[in-house]
């Protein structure tokens, strides 16, 4: 659940489309250790600045920005939650950050999604009538979390090498085939299409 700064609460679910996070000490320009008195005198500036009534730098929606944070930021009683949001906000960054270092997440995305290519494939060759296979079955195939899988899926979705059929299951596409057909395929989706081959 997230609440922004005017009380507002969001379901868990909703927070990337029904709330956007504001960074009211950098619309301020300012420390998140700044006092009262240098939120206050820094406001005045900017507000002088981008009032629409300035002939020169007048900015109605700059000006807005402008006041909603300070409005939160000089409360004592909203600041204090706001800056619970702000932390939280920063140690995600720093979490995508941290991510985006790490040099190993790309080749095990490659492997994830050669996975489900090759299991798709062996599907779509065992049984040309059914060639598709739901969420919950490619989860337990690849003894991955489905919430884990979503980015890949949507991946090979917009690639076009997986498509969804009438029956809302994922199959493999012509295009898709041959990309399994291009990359080395693991060892056990080896043994599975070697299995599905011998079935077929």
């Amino acid at each position: 659940m997230f609440r922004n700064a005017e009380g507002k609460v969001f379901a868990g679910a909703q927070p990337l489309e029904a709330y956007t996070f504001t960074d009211y000490y950098e619309v301020l320009e300012i420390s998140p250790n700044a006092n009262p008195e240098t939120i206050d005198r820094i406001f005045r500036y900017f507000a002088q600045r981008y009032h629409p009534d300035n002939p020169d730098t007048g900015n109605r929606l700059r000006f807005d920005e402008i006041v909603q944070a300070y409005d939160t930021l000089r409360d004592p009683a909203k600041r204090a939650q706001y800056d619970i949001q702000h932390k939280d906000h920063w140690v995600s960054h720093r979490e995508l950050a941290d991510e985006a270092r790490d040099r190993k997440g790309g080749d095990r995305d490659l492997d994830i999604q050669g996975r489900l290519l090759s299991i798709l494939y062996a599907k779509r060759r065992r049984d040309m009538d059914n060639p598709g296979l739901g969420n919950i079955e490619l989860e337990r195939l690849l003894d991955c979390p489905l919430e884990h899988l979503e980015f890949h899926l949507w991946y090979l979705k917009q690639k076009g090498w997986i498509g969804t059929l009438e029956n809302g299951q994922l199959a493999i596409t012509a295009d898709g085939v041959d990309r399994a057909h291009s990359e080395p395929q693991p060892k056990a989706t080896l043994k599975l299409l070697k299995d599905s081959n011998h079935t077929a």
